[in-house]
């Protein structure tokens, strides 16, 4: 049940509203320039789950190096994850690289103009076509992400979790039916702007907001209450070790593989540990580094303990040094396992810890 009412008299106002708002507030954002499909695009996959401030450097850069879709599509996996390396959630990268070379391959380099069919492109779901098709098509599409969710929610007066499957069909329409006939591109962006900037997840800025006075919430003063929050997250906590493998000036990597964590990205030889203290710990990393990668270490000192989340694991990661004492790499189609040197170090996609690691590692050699 909604304590609000779509009136056309409420829809108009809204628009209207909204509109005005946004050509007086919209902050000069890189991919609002020239907003063709690409640029669209790339910037929605790169937001996802992402901070704007964060996504703005990430974007130039991304740009820079593949410029069109074709330039995407022509490159190298581990160029583009090198260009994403620090962005996280890395299936997003290689997702859109899957999908690039199904626009240039399957159709002509073209995006659709049918958000059904943009949904066929990997990592390409009904918001992210619906973005391409209004803010770059101008076609009259409804968007539903973080921010309109809250935003719509708070208007529409829904006090139901609006994550779940009714939540977001009522949403989605609610979406659909404040299109205005004109201008949707200014709209949804401005409807995103107001959830980012004002309709805040906790202390909305109400007294600022264009559209306070058609809002359900606000007016029954429930906006601490909706949306319905999210249950809080709960982690697995892991310990593990990650080792840096010395042979004759370079260190060894490993390329994480398809179904395992940071997949298609480099890492040093890392796994779980149960072990904490020497002797047992030494005997432990030496006999794992060996099953993964066929090498024979000496264990040294601890280098560093790093500490993050990845998804729903609190990870407690210990950073060791070795020597290789001998033993062949394990031969792998794909020369998964490599010996690189310092200055080789920068040219392969690693994950944050990863980078953190070869800092470390750029020490040992060059030191």
């Amino acid at each position: 049940m909604l304590l609000g009412e779509l009136t056309p008299s409420w829809k108009g106002r809204l628009r209207r509203r909204v509109q005005a708002w946004y050509g007086r507030h919209a902050r000069d954002l890189p991919w609002r320039r020239q907003p063709n499909p690409y640029r669209v695009w790339v910037s929605e996959i790169m937001l996802q789950q992402t901070q704007v401030a964060t996504v703005q450097a990430y974007f130039a850069r991304f740009l820079a190096a593949f410029p069109t879709v074709y330039d995407l599509a022509e490159a190298d996996e581990g160029q583009v994850l090198r260009m994403w390396e620090g962005l996280g959630y890395y299936r997003r990268a290689r997702q859109m690289h899957a999908a690039s070379r199904m626009i240039v391959d399957q159709w002509g380099g073209q995006f659709r103009t049918d958000v059904q069919e943009l949904q066929q492109l990997p990592g390409v779901g009904r918001y992210t076509a619906g973005a391409i098709g209004s803010l770059a098509m101008g076609l009259r599409e409804p968007i539903l992400e973080a921010n309109t969710i809250r935003l719509l929610s708070r208007l529409v007066g829904y006090r139901e979790d609006p994550r779940k499957g009714a939540g977001q069909r009522l949403l989605w329409q609610t979406a659909r039916d404040i299109l205005p006939r004109k201008q949707v591109a200014a709209f949804n962006q401005g409807l995103m702007e107001i959830g980012s900037l004002v309709c805040t997840p906790s202390s909305p800025h109400c007294g600022q907001c264009p559209v306070a006075t058609l809002c359900a919430a606000q007016i029954h003063e429930l906006q601490t209450k909706i949306p319905r929050p999210k249950p809080k997250q709960t982690f697995t906590e892991l310990r593990e070790a990650a080792v840096v493998v010395r042979k004759q000036g370079r260190v060894l990597l490993r390329r994480c593989a398809d179904g395992q964590r940071w997949a298609g990205l480099w890492d040093f030889p890392r796994f779980e540990i149960d072990s904490r203290r020497a002797p047992k710990l030494q005997w432990e990393l030496t006999e794992k580094v060996q099953q993964q990668t066929g090498i024979q270490i000496e264990p040294g000192r601890l280098l560093q303990t790093i500490r993050h989340d990845v998804t729903r694991y609190r990870i407690t990661l210990d950073c060791y040094e070795a020597r290789c004492l001998g033993g062949r790499l394990h031969r792998t189609a794909d020369k998964s396992l490599r010996w690189v040197s310092a200055v080789e170090l920068n040219t392969f996609a690693l994950s944050t810890t990863g980078r953190k690691l070869a800092r470390l590692a750029v020490n040992q050699l060059t030191g």
